[in-house]
């Protein structure tokens, strides 16, 4: 009967801790680097699939984000003094170029250039994030070269656009297709919050969310002015 009670115990025991681990594919603060590829005036003109207001309150989500939670981040910009323009506000608020050293290229797939390579890889962060314009260029080339050397990829499909909403949608499909995964602006920043007892970065994504987050973030408002909380 002793080892009985000790056998059940054990079990629930086991039960109990394996129910508390998250899952091995979900993103927390140290596990990844972000990516934000070519959020440039040029690229952003002939985007499509997209508003460009609800584009720019994406990318303003995942980078206030990631700064919120430490991630370590890569700026790429294509031609950004001769052809394709600054990055968006929403970025260079939260990285200026001038302390963050964007990476500029001439190519299209961004994991062929040296430099950009370098600065992704040496984040040693065998989890990459990416985002950017457009799909089906700027994203579909660095996710699959990434997949195909070993990195688990994941695609912030709301915080990218494309020429169509067709050519948005078949690059995602590729990408899923060899091993991506996609996931949303929301549900980036709330998978790196997680739990609401963690009072360092409560207020900070809350406020985030008021700021950024459409819809939620207003309900967010209110609760916290209507409901006192």
């Amino acid at each position: 009967m002793k080892n009985l009670i000790l056998t059940f115990a054990t079990v629930v025991l086991s039960v109990t801790a394996f129910a508390q681990k998250p899952g091995k594919t979900m993103l927390n603060p140290t596990n990844h680097a972000l990516v934000l590829v070519d959020h440039e005036g040029q690229m952003a003109f002939a985007t499509k699939s997209i508003s460009m207001e609800e584009l720019r309150n994406n990318v303003a989500l995942i980078a206030g984000g990631s700064k919120i939670f430490n991630i370590p981040t890569v700026v790429t910009t294509v031609a950004e003094k001769s052809f394709a323009g600054p990055v968006f506000p929403e970025i260079s608020e939260v990285y200026p170029e001038a302390t963050s050293g964007y990476v500029d290229r001439t190519t299209m797939n961004t994991w062929e250039d040296l430099n950009a390579h370098k600065a992704i890889t040496g984040k040693n962060k065998k989890k990459l994030v990416f985002a950017g314009l457009w799909t089906s260029v700027c994203i579909v080339g660095p996710a699959l070269s990434a997949i195909d050397e070993g990195y688990e990829v994941y695609v912030i499909t709301d915080a990218s656009g494309d020429i169509s909403k067709e050519a948005h949608d078949q690059a995602v499909t590729r990408m899923v297709q060899a091993g991506a995964h996609p996931i949303t602006s929301v549900q980036y920043v709330l998978e790196l919050q997680r739990d609401w007892s963690r009072k360092e970065t409560y207020k900070p994504v809350n406020d985030l969310m008021k700021k950024y987050g459409g819809a939620y973030g207003l309900g967010i408002q209110y609760a916290q002015d209507m409901l006192k909380h």
